[in-house]
Order: C-alpha cells, then structure tokens, then sequence
C-alpha cells in the first residue's frame, strides 16, 4: 500500500469529501492561496475556488461564526483554527453555540461543523503556540474530540468528522504531520468513539494520544528488550471515549500508565484514570501512573521545553514503576 503523511492524508480526505459533496466547503487563514500554515490544505484552491476554500482575514471569531451560521442552515464547513492556543477567542461560540444549538432546538438543528486545529510544542514557539488543549472540550458535553496519532486514522476519521451532523473538534499535532504510514487511496471511515490497540502487551497497558503514541511505541520496543510486554492504546477520540477497549485491556494487564502532551493537572488523563479506578479498580494490581506536562506555560527555551514535553525515557520510568 502506499505511503503518505499525516498532512498529505489530511488533505486527501478534504479533497475526496469536497468532491463528493458540495455543501464540504473549509474556511481560515491562509487555508487557500498560501496552502495553510502548515501545508495542509495545499491545492484545494486551485481545484474548488475561493467559493469553497475561503481566505479569511485574522479573526478568529469570524471564522467559527461563519462555520457555526453555515452548518445550522445545510452545509458542512471545515474551519481551520492555526495554533489551537488561538481557540480561545472563539470559545462563546463553540461551546455556548454549536456544542448547545441541537439540543436546545430539541434536536431540529443539525450542527455538522469541524473544526481542525493544531497544538504541540517542540519548536520553540513558546507559550502561546504551543499549548495543548484538548481537555477543554472534552468537558463539553454536545463537542466531540478527535485527536488522531496515524496518517491512516487522520484521513479516517476525519471523513467521519466531516459526515457527522454534530460540531466536532480535530486536534492534530503539528510535530507528526510528516509521520509517514499507509493509507489507502479510496475513501474510508473510521467510526469515532472507537479506540485502536496499536501494540499487543500482556504486563501493563501505556494508554496515549496523538504525538504521544509514538514515544509510547517507542518505549514499548525497548522494554521488550527487558522482557517487558507493553500494551499501547490510542483512544484516537477523546469525546466519545471509548471506554470499554481501555478496560479490557486493564483486565487483562492490572497496570496502566497515560501518556499524554496537556498538562497533568485535569488533563485527558485525569478522566482516563477515573473510568478506570471506577469501572475496574478490582483489576488493579498498582497506582494508575500519568505522564504529561508540567502545570507549567510552554517554555520558549529549547532545553526547558524538551524538559516540559513528556519523553521516551519519562513512559520507560512510568511502566517500571507501575510493574515493580
């Protein structure tokens, strides 16, 4: 099978939607003649007008309004938010307006926006480029929260997003778009809430999101060196979780260790441990570990921040400790 990036993948998907359906259109800065701030939307332009990849100027709150607007009256936009850490201008709209409006029109009003954003640090960006912030809307109940790991998940389950008739928020790291993987050139759908093992293990189950399954892969492999069996679990959503993979594998495990880029105070985490210590504390053999981010901004020095961001070395400690 070929190979393509996790931009290229991204992209692909937006391409085959906006072709099988005109309502399909995306909407951001710089998402058309520029190609996007970070490649992502590349050629859309040149293939589907400025009708349907709109150049908006910086504002953020125009974006989401024009979105939320467009997909209450029958289309499907695609918003682009650059840096997620820019969300937060846009915040009464997303989670007082599209996260509410089916459920207070008594579900007449169909919300079927997307909107894809990127967060991450690792480029001394510093503090406000860099944040990540998906927990935010994983608390917002009528939002739903894909965080894909893989190029091949990324186009999957954002075919998903598009088609699904409620507001959804597509968190993508920007230090994996060039990952590479194979992706089929067909359309295809990954149905979100449904979590993906990337790793068969047998004595502790790493649970972890987005750039972080990487390093948990990577961990993984050398502690089989030890003779250490790690199951890797990407819940590639976040709302809805998909709870009952994550379980299973915690019977079969009795230890578990998150991973994950937002900070450890009520991050994702935090909700993961929770299910767990509530639906299978019997099965539990050790503490539930987290490694994430310090309750700290980003650092703009590059030593600090590689010290902020979780490591390899930092999920090899973490399963040690739970296996102990």
């Amino acid at each position: 099978m070929r190979k393509l990036t996790m931009r290229a993948a991204i992209n692909e998907a937006l391409r085959q939607e906006m072709r099988r359906d005109p309502n399909v259109y995306v909407i951001g800065e710089d998402v058309g003649v520029f190609g996007g701030c970070f490649g992502v939307t590349a050629g859309l332009i040149d293939e589907f007008g400025p009708k349907r990849v709109i150049d908006t100027p910086i504002t953020e709150s125009a974006i989401i309004g024009n979105a939320l607007g467009a997909a209450a009256t029958g289309l499907r936009p695609v918003a682009e938010i650059m840096f997620m850490d820019f969300v937060g201008v846009t915040m009464d709209q997303i989670y007082n307006q599209a996260a509410k409006m089916r459920y207070m029109f008594g579900g007449k009003a169909k919300i079927p926006m997307v909107i894809r954003t990127a967060c991450g640090a690792g480029g001394s960006a510093a503090a406000q480029h860099s944040q990540s912030l998906e927990a935010w809307f994983m608390h917002v109940p009528g939002l739903k929260v894909v965080a894909p790991s893989t190029a091949y998940d990324a186009k999957g389950l954002l075919v998903s997003s598009i088609r699904d008739d409620n507001p959804v928020i597509f968190v993508e790291h920007k230090f994996i778009y060039d990952l590479e993987g194979e992706v089929p050139e067909d359309i295809y759908t990954i149905p979100l809430g449904k979590a993906d093992v990337k790793r068969q293990g047998s004595d502790v189950t790493v649970i972890a999101t987005m750039a972080m399954v990487h390093k948990a892969l990577e961990a993984a492999e050398e502690l089989s060196k030890e003779g250490i069996s790690v199951e890797v679990i990407d819940p590639r959503t976040l709302q809805p979780l998909d709870g009952e993979t994550i379980i299973e594998s915690v019977k079969k495990t009795h230890k578990v260790v998150i991973v994950h880029e937002a900070v450890k105070f009520a991050g994702p985490g935090a909700e993961i441990a929770a299910m767990i210590a509530e639906e299978a504390f019997d099965y539990l053999d050790a503490p539930i570990k987290r490694v994430a981010a310090p309750f700290t901004p980003v650092p703009f020095s590059p030593v600090l921040e590689q010290e902020y961001i979780p490591s390899k070395e930092k999920i090899i400690a973490a399963v040690k400790e739970a296996i102990a």
